[in-house]
């Protein structure tokens, strides 16, 4: 996980109202697609939005899907499914569950004045 402070360049996404909360868009960014997620993080009673970065190609299927994934949670873990084969994918970090050798990269995400960035 990276701080803001050693993040070189942010790259603006979207508005974060243009993401469905609980679902996730896939943006390009830096030629690379980029699962981009709006969680509504609800433990302790608040309601408060979320964004992580994962990237899009699931490599269990071969197939540029994360994006249009499941998401939920396995215990603490907040975790998108892949719609083809169900592996789960770990929103913080990209870890596959179920197959760790098979995970994907992550960056770091932030809402600010209502934008999705991306760090890069």
């Amino acid at each position: 996980m990276h701080s803001d402070q050693q993040i070189q360049h942010w790259t603006p996404i979207c508005d974060l109202a243009d993401i469905v909360p609980n679902t996730g868009v896939c943006a390009l960014v830096n030629g690379e697609q980029v699962a981009v997620f709006h969680v509504i993080d609800s433990t302790g009673g608040a309601h408060e939005a979320r964004v992580f970065a994962i990237g899009n190609y699931d490599p269990n299927s071969e197939a540029a899907v994360l994006s249009r994934g499941l998401v939920g949670n396995l215990g603490e873990r907040i975790v998108v499914a892949s719609p083809i084969y169900k592996q789960h994918f770990d929103l913080q970090t990209g870890e596959c569950l179920e197959e760790p050798a098979n995970s994907v990269p992550a960056w770091p995400a932030r809402i600010e004045a209502g934008q999705v960035w991306i760090g890069a």
